[in-house]
């Protein structure tokens, strides 16, 4: 074996490696840089690891020949399976190089050189190399172990990613303290908590300088970067919307900015594949209850059955629609116009609101964040006009009107209350109702079960069913058949343009009203 087939293996490994390892990069970040979860994925994905086959080949190929000839091979096996982890164009949410990505990319870098290296000099003898077949068993194990250099990476930069946190964490925490006469809300829920966090931003803006976390910013690095970057001394309230997937979240962000007041919008089952129970959702979205000063106000959704079962952990300001709750929603008149109600406050003051958004579900996201905005010293007259102002959030049963068709955009995320949520709002309106989904991720055990259910509660909705994907969406298209519902209503798409061109083909006389529930991430 000469230097130049040495080159040649050399190089084409590093080709297909740095494809190799982006494509996982871009999957890992995705996965929120979370090892197991990451596992996990490659697990439920072991079709990704198919192109490996070729090098299997090929390796055992060039054991065989043992010449020139056989490492030619391996190496254009290898740029070959690289190739199929060229970046994906259409890719809904494309790989950020962030300064992380860039010190695991240098990591494994190195890692990778420094292993080449040593397996080199340790087969060079007087500048030839011996022992091919060692040499070409090295680079294929190198090659196949490529999609778990991130995770190395990530394990080798753990100390550093870890104190580059803290010194922002503790850079956010002496920004929060100089800032004495800021009042900090935190939001948290399975459901409804951006919603009301951005409700919060309307109303308390009537009398307060409001700041809250933009877009979807609920983990302990969005709400650091929010306050480092956006907190003023200027700003009266400090709204924070506080996201969970592991017990303790919740807590690790309370630690961060001390909330005086909190809001828990609701309790369901949702990312129970980290949860694993329902009792752990509640014990999580009660750490921010725990986590309140004794003056603290805690503001609960009083209709929620998760949450009725905790009234008594501590005095609390409950909203909803039944008349037992302190603000108490009544008279709700809903159309596809908007929706109107009346709100009784705790002191026996009443006012009807009115609001271009629709549905029972925003009614009581609304009253919440009026609850709080009054137990704030607004009046419920003064946040008239600001709940005549709210909007849609968007991707959150967010309405665009395209004159033939109507979009209910519920695309952010799903569940199985949300689900059933989004149902009731396409109900409402006159016209073709067609649902587009990919269903309900991240349900753990309950996953098949609460899809399936998805599925019935659709056939009774809906006129045409789109599916997207065939393996994701079994559950709904069985729960769909459990309700006899017809086979040329329901259409499989390959992906989520196949989908929505297929929607584009459908011919009705009647306005078209279209329900985008959910949009999976590229990492499923």
């Amino acid at each position: 074996m000469d230097i130049i087939s040495t080159v040649v293996l050399l190089c084409g490994s590093i080709i297909s490696t740095c494809f190799i390892t982006l494509s996982f990069m871009h999957m890992f970040q995705l996965n929120s840089y979370k090892p197991k979860v990451q596992l996990a994925w490659c697990r439920k994905n072991s079709r990704r690891f198919a192109p490996f086959i070729i090098d299997a080949a090929a390796c055992a190929a060039a054991i065989l020949i043992n010449s020139n000839t056989g490492i030619f091979i391996l190496a254009g096996a290898f740029i070959l399976t690289g190739l199929f982890f060229l970046p994906n164009k259409k890719a809904k949410k494309p790989l950020v190089i962030t300064a992380r990505v860039k010190r695991m990319l240098v990591s494994a870098c190195l890692l990778y050189a420094v292993v080449s290296v040593i397996a080199l000099l340790f087969l060079l003898k007087e500048g030839t190399l011996v022992n091919v077949r060692i040499l070409t068993i090295i680079y294929f194990i190198l090659h196949i172990i490529s999609p778990f250099g991130v995770l190395i990476a990530n394990f080798v930069n753990k100390p550093i990613e870890k104190a580059i946190n803290q010194h922002y964490i503790n850079d956010a925490k002496r920004i929060l303290a100089q800032c004495d006469r800021l009042t900090v809300i935190g939001v948290t829920g399975s459901y409804g908590k951006t919603s009301v966090k951005f409700y919060l931003n309307t109303l308390l803006r009537a009398k307060y300088n409001v700041l809250v976390t933009p877009e979807s910013y609920n983990t302990p690095m969005g709400v650091v970067k929010t306050v480092r970057g956006s907190l003023k001394s200027t700003h009266d309230i400090f709204v924070c919307e506080m996201g969970a997937k592991n017990v303790g979240d919740i807590k690790e962000l309370c630690d961060i900015v001390h909330p005086v007041h909190g809001v828990i919008t609701s309790v369901g089952p949702q990312h129970l594949e980290s949860f694993r129970t329902l009792d752990n959702v509640i014990k999580t979205k009660f750490e921010l209850a725990d986590s309140l000063p004794g003056e603290g106000m805690l503001f609960l959704n009083g209709d929620d059955e998760n949450i009725k079962t905790q009234l008594d952990r501590r005095a609390n300001v409950t909203y909803g629609l039944g008349e037992n709750n302190d603000y108490s929603a009544f008279d709700l008149s809903v159309s596809e116009k908007g929706t109107s109600f009346s709100v009784k406050a705790p002191d026996g003051e009443t006012e009807t609101f009115t609001t271009k958004l629709i549905g029972r579900h925003n009614v009581i996201n609304i009253l919440g964040a009026i609850a709080v905005s009054n137990k704030m010293g607004i009046s419920l007259h003064d946040l008239k006009p600001q709940v005549r102002k709210l909007e849609n959030v968007p991707h959150r049963l967010q309405l665009i009107d395209r004159g033939e068709t109507l979009i209910i955009d519920d695309a952010y995320n799903s569940n199985p209350n949300g689900s059933r949520v989004a149902l009731e709002t396409l109900a409402l309106f006159n016209g073709k109702k067609i649902l587009v989904t990919p269903g309900m991720i991240e349900l753990g055990d309950k996953e098949d079960e609460y899809n399936r259910e998805f599925g019935r509660n659709a056939s009774a909705v809906c006129d045409y069913v789109v599916l997207v994907g065939e393996k994701q969406t079994k559950s709904i298209h069985a729960g769909l058949k459990d309700r006899d519902y017809p086979d040329d209503k329901i259409y499989v798409a390959r992906d989520l343009n196949d989908a929505l061109a297929k929607v584009r083909a459908l011919q009705y006389e009647e306005k078209k009203i279209i329900l985008l529930e959910n949009d999976l991430p590229d990492n499923y």
